[in-house]
């Protein structure tokens, strides 16, 4: 399979997982099939794409030479090859999708209406740490008020 096509994929999953959060009653069934499912498939898929790219099994799609985490040339190298892109992007949708499914669980938790909730998770869609802490900054005092900070 080729690097566009799993990324091709793994956006699609995301997005349609994106829009059942958002959109459908938030059935225990359906909370545990986005969390378990869909971010349990992306955290795999993440593992079988870096455990291919480590240990040369899968071709990279560029050259990953001189990649490393530790000067933004590094990563740049790293993401200029398209498993290294492909391998960052389903990070980034796993643990954003991750963090829609935790402000949602929390906001109706707190007794947030879906209309305040859904920009939040639109946000943490488009900009995750954006939507996590617009989210952190409106649940605050509802948490203090509780007398919770959980």
């Amino acid at each position: 399979m080729s690097w566009d096509a799993i990324f091709g994929a793994a956006n699609m999953l995301a997005m349609i997982s994106w829009a059942a959060l958002i959109l459908l009653p938030r059935w225990p069934a359906l909370l545990s099939a986005l969390l378990y499912l869909v971010v349990g498939l992306l955290s795999l898929l993440y593992a079988g794409i870096l455990v291919g790219l480590v240990t040369g099994l899968a071709d990279p799609g560029g050259s990953m030479a001189g990649g490393n985490f530790s000067s933004i040339e590094g990563v740049q190298t790293l993401f200029s090859a398209k498993g290294g892109l492909t391998m960052g992007w389903v990070h980034y949708l796993a643990f954003d999708l991750f963090v829609g499914i935790w402000i949602a669980r929390d906001a109706d938790a707190k007794g947030f209406s879906r209309f305040i909730q859904a920009p939040i998770l639109v946000a943490t869609f488009m900009a995750g740490p954006l939507g996590l802490f617009l989210w952190l900054l409106l649940r605050e005092p509802r948490a203090r008020a509780s007398g919770r900070w959980s």
